[in-house]
């Protein structure tokens, strides 16, 4: 017995000193390829982008995120002695199989690792909830609480992603055509209720409206629904993506659960990113909005993500999620003045599951508080009805014209 424990022990001794003798730095990886080093210690994640793609490592997860796929590595990046230290061998597999041309280096200020998240500050500063003024080549990584010891969701896989004919250009890098209007719940899902209204048939009046006023700005404009039908959340995103649109907009109402008087004082409108969620309050908004799929029975349903899924999930939207901070910026411009004012600072970002398979740029617009009675009772009417679609399509337009002068910008 005693000679199987030395046998056990002399192996993983024999293991860690073989993965010890192939680390190599990762800011070594990035200047020898060419590639710029991003540290967000926050996240424990850091990205080597070069022109062609961006590779998204997290600490002590042994995967990478490539052109959008989730790649397993042999060993787990990790931090020792200031450095984060790779796997050669991954390194090697890595570069050997994304030959692409890469963007001059970064010099790297030092090897410490206090000095890489010194210098990292202004780039890990694109995950906060301020909008971004435009794409980037080299993506950003959103605020994903990633770590090794985090347990796993407790439902099923993220739903896959249906999508349509591939264009020369995804959405969020071509000019702005396709605008997909997504009523929230409908049918036997009811959404949150007020005093005298129900969510559905407030967004679905609204969704209408706002239908009317793109296509008078020339838009090519699709709804997720046109009438009282319920439509699974995971469809609703396959939808739009089979209708190549170029936005997706998903309208809500909020709500409290909480006293008359505290449902008076919760008040303002929201605009939603699919991130991980930076507050107790987003996370519960989103439970809330995600909670009819697990209700309803569909397949994959689930509340909330694992860090594991977000790091995958994010690879896979990121070329899209600066372009949505873009139109939460028009829309915040456009509902300045209006009788609903913003909730807070009007953005957050949460694991919307009526977003997570957008394949463009996508945001979930709480319009008010059906809880608050003086809100509810302003979204009930036509007039408010008619602003709030008048705003958002205002939004719209801005954001379309926004994409333009950038593609200008770039000569396409």
């Amino acid at each position: 017995m005693r000679n199987l424990v030395w046998h056990i022990l002399l192996c993983a001794a024999l293991a860690a000193s073989a993965w010890a003798s192939n680390k190599v730095d990762a800011e070594q990886v990035a200047r020898e390829h060419k590639a710029s080093f991003h540290w967000f210690p926050v996240q424990k994640t850091f990205l080597l982008a070069g022109e062609g793609d961006t590779l998204k490592f997290a600490i002590g997860l042994p995967y990478v995120s490539s052109h959008g796929n989730s790649i397993e590595l042999k060993h787990a990046p990790e931090i020792t002695d200031g450095h984060i230290l790779l796997d050669s061998a991954d390194v090697a597999s890595l570069y050997k199989i994304d030959q692409v041309q890469t963007v001059p280096a970064v010099p790297a200020s030092s090897n410490s690792l206090a000095k890489v998240s010194s210098s990292s500050a202004k780039i890990a500063a694109a995950s906060t909830p301020a909008p971004a003024a435009a794409p980037t080549k080299v993506a950003a990584v959103s605020a994903a609480p990633v770590a090794a010891s985090a347990a796993p969701a407790k439902t099923a896989a993220i739903p896959a992603a249906k999508t349509a004919t591939p264009k020369n250009e995804t959405a969020g890098t071509r000019e702005v055509k396709t605008i997909v209007i997504d009523p929230g719940h409908g049918g036997k899902d009811t959404g949150a209720q007020g005093k005298n209204s129900n969510e559905k048939d407030i967004v679905l009046a609204v969704g209408k409206l706002l239908k009317k006023e793109l296509e008078k700005e020339g838009f090519n404009v699709k709804m997720t629904r046109d009438k009282d039908v319920f439509i699974e959340l995971g469809e609703r995103a396959n939808l739009g993506n089979q209708w190549d649109g170029d936005l997706f907009i998903s309208l809500h109402c909020n709500a409290i659960d909480a006293t008359p008087e505290r449902k008076k004082q919760i008040k303002g409108y929201h605009v939603y990113v699919l991130r991980a969620p930076e507050s107790e309050e987003d996370k519960a908004i989103a439970r809330r909005e995600n909670k009819v799929a697990t209700l309803y029975g569909e397949k994959n349903a689930k509340e909330e993500l694992s860090p594991l899924e977000w790091f995958k999930l994010e690879a896979r939207l990121e070329k899209y999620k600066q372009n949505s901070y873009m139109f939460t910026e028009e829309m915040l411009k456009a509902f300045d003045g209006g009788k609903i004012k913003r909730q807070g600072g009007g953005v957050g970002g949460a694991g919307f599951m009526v977003l997570v398979g957008a394949l463009m740029p996508a945001v979930l617009f709480e319009i008010g508080f059906i809880s608050n009675p003086e809100e509810e009772a302003y979204m009930t009417t036509t007039k408010a009805q008619e602003d709030i679609a008048a705003r958002v399509a205002k939004a719209v337009s801005t954001y379309k014209a926004a994409v333009h002068n950038y593609r200008e910008t770039l000569g396409r």
